[in-house]
C-alpha cells in the first residue's frame, strides 16, 4: 500500500492530544477517534466525480478539506497513519453481508486492515459506515470481544472469516473475508465499481455515518437515524435541501464541497 502522511495534521483532524506509539492503546484509541471525527460519506460518487485513492488525495480530502469518504478512502488513510507511526499494516478485502442473507454471494467491495503487533494479529476497520468497529479485534475465532459499542466476534471456517456484531442480542455478519493480502490494484478495481456502477448504492443514494462515544448516526437519503445502546432508534425525515445540509454539517461534521450540482442532487434524493 501507499506511503506516509502528515501525522500532526491527521492528529489535529481527529482531535487527538495524547502520545502515539505502535502499541494497542494507540491502535484502539485512534480508531475510535477517527470514526468520531471523519465521517463515512459518499458525496463524491453522488456528484459523479472520481474517487481518488492516492495518499496525497486522501490526505487533502479527509484531513485538510474537512471531508469524509467510504471504506477504501477511510482505511487507506488509516493505514498510512498507522504505518507512519510504526505499525506493520496490510490490507484485506471482504464481501459485504450486512443486510444480506448469510449465504449471499456478493462482490469483494470492502476494505479492512490487518495489523501485526507484539507477535499477534489484529483487525482494524474505520470504514464500515453505521456499524463500524470502534477499536480493534484480535484475530482470534469464536471469542466475543468488547468494543466501545456492541460486542464483536470473528467466526472462522475452512480459512474463511466472518466479522460479526451483536445487535439487540442477535449476531449479524458484517462481511466475510480471507487473510490473503490484497494489492492496491484490486482496491482500484473495486473502487471503480462501487463509485460508478449502476448496481452500486453509492452513485445514486446519499449515505453518511458517524459514531461517537454514545451514539451511532446514519443518513440514508432523507432518513436521519440516531442509535443509542439499549434504546430504540430515533428516526427523522429531512424535508428540504437546507435540512439535509444542516444535518451533514452539524451532525456529521462535514465541510460540504462547493460544487454547483450539490443542491440539485440533494433535492432529487428519493424518500
Amino acid at each position: 500500500m501507499q506511503g506516509s502522511i502528515d501525522l500532526d495534521a491527521y492528529l489535529r483532524r481527529v482531535d487527538w492530544h495524547g502520545r502515539v506509539a505502535a502499541d494497542l492503546a494507540s491502535l484502539r484509541g485512534l480508531a475510535v477517534a477517527h470514526v468520531a471525527t471523519i465521517p463515512f460519506e459518499n458525496l463524491t460518487p453522488l456528484l459523479g466525480l472520481p474517487v481518488e485513492l492516492e495518499t496525497p488525495a486522501l490526505e487533502r480530502k479527509l484531513v485538510h478539506e474537512g471531508r469524509g469518504g467510504y471504506c477504501f478512502e477511510q482505511n487507506l488513510l488509516f493505514a498510512a497513519v498507522l504505518r507512519t507511526i510504526g505499525f506493520e499494516v496490510s490490507g484485506l478485502i471482504a464481501r459485504v453481508l450486512w443486510q444480506h442473507p448469510e449465504d449471499a454471494v456478493t462482490a469483494q467491495t470492502h476494505m479492512l486492515l490487518r495489523v501485526e503487533l507484539g507477535g499477534e494479529s489484529w483487525l482494524a476497520d474505520v470504514g464500515f459506515g453505521n456499524q463500524v468497529l470502534t477499536g480493534a479485534l484480535r484475530l482470534q475465532a469464536d471469542v466475543e470481544q468488547p468494543t466501545g459499542h456492541e460486542p464483536f466476534r470473528l467466526v472462522e471456517r475452512d480459512g474463511e472469516w466472518r466479522m460479526q456484531s451483536c445487535v439487540s442480542g442477535q449476531w449479524f455478519t458484517l462481511y466475510r473475508f480471507d487473510l490473503r493480502r490484497c494489492e492496491m490494484v484490486d482496491y482500484m478495481v473495486a473502487n471503480h465499481y462501487v463509485s460508478t456502477h449502476a448496481a452500486s448504492r453509492f452513485p445514486h443514494n446519499l449515505i453518511a455515518a458517524r459514531t461517537t462515544a454514545d451514539r451511532r448516526l446514519s443518513l440514508l437519503n432523507r432518513e436521519f437515524t440516531v442509535r443509542r445502546l439499549g434504546q430504540e432508534p430515533e428516526r427523522h425525515r429531512l424535508d428540504g435541501v437546507a435540512e439535509i445540509r444542516h444535518v451533514l454539517e452539524h451532525e456529521f461534521l462535514l465541510r460540504l464541497p462547493a460544487h454547483a450540482d450539490l443542491d440539485r442532487r440533494l433535492d432529487s434524493l428519493p424518500g
